[in-house]
């Protein structure tokens, strides 16, 4: 009677270990397809020879040297790092309490509402562009770095609303309670409590508006005045070609998004080790 379920068992385990060396060459491939491209790139930023032909035959960094002289580019990147910045301010800041009003509160519509938060995300960027521009006219506002500032802040609300919803469906409200009971008020409760327990969230959800900023291309196309954002920048320059410049400046970009991931994984693992 016990030999069948064993038995069973057995096969079972025997099926997954004849699945596994396939799952792992699938899994292989998928990230070859994913990531091999952005190592061709790497790699062609320090051919001598320019782009083409595989693999290059001479290396060199004179693409970094003359990108390190090119003034516009580094220009364009500090443009960019102010709007990400800026939006990521301006997001938070206008996020954090539409997440706590979907948390805490109870409103009419607020069902509706929290399904409307959801709508910049969906929305494809030139209509977002279009709409912002169009606001933008009406207001009489002249296009530069601030309108692409407000759009970028506009736009990316929403992924801070739901960041931060998300943090604080996971946060135990047991301190929030105890630090009221103990004679606190309802703002220093928000100060000393719940705004210390949302960290991870805020550096969350500021990583990826930072992120989505730097990339944003098509409300930005709409909004920008005569100063240039990095990926309009980039953008302008591929319409002549694609030369190693571009692939150097790709790759300080992934390098740097790759040093970014590196530092929330570690804030994230000191922040479970304090909790354990």
């Amino acid at each position: 009677m016990s030999a069948t379920p064993t038995t069973a068992t057995m096969r079972s385990s025997a099926s997954a270990t004849r699945r596994a060396p396939l799952l792992a060459a699938y899994a292989w491939l998928v990230f070859a397809f994913i990531y091999l491209p952005i190592i061709v790139l790497i790699v062609y930023s320090f051919n001598r020879d320019g782009v083409g032909g595989f693999p290059p035959h001479h290396l060199t960094l004179d693409w970094y040297r003359q990108l390190f002289g090119d003034g516009a580019i580094w220009t364009s990147v500090l443009n960019s790092l102010i709007v990400a910045a800026c939006s990521v301010a301006l997001s938070l800041t206008l996020g954090l309490p539409a997440a706590l009003a979907l948390d805490r509160a109870n409103f009419p519509g607020k069902s509706l509402f929290r399904r409307l938060v959801l709508l910049p995300l969906i929305l494809p960027g030139i209509i977002t562009g279009l709409s912002l521009l169009m606001f933008a006219v009406c207001a009489g506002a002249h296009l530069s770095l601030l309108t692409v500032f407000l759009g970028h802040g506009t736009a990316l609300i929403s992924v801070a609303t739901t960041e931060l919803f998300a943090g604080l469906q996971k946060m135990d409200r047991a301190q929030e309670e105890a630090s009221l009971d103990l004679g606190a008020t309802p703002l220093q409760t928000f100060w000393r409590v719940t705004l210390p327990n949302l960290k991870l969230s805020l550096i969350a959800a500021g990583l990826l508006i930072f992120t989505l900023s730097m990339d944003e291309i098509a409300v930005t196309f709409f909004l920008i005045g005569r100063d240039n954002t990095l990926p309009l920048e980039i953008w302008g320059r591929l319409r002549r070609g694609i030369t190693p410049e571009i692939n150097a400046i790709s790759t300080l970009i992934f390098a740097a998004s790759v040093i970014l991931i590196v530092i929330w994984f570690q804030l994230r693992t000191r922040a479970q080790r304090k909790a354990l």
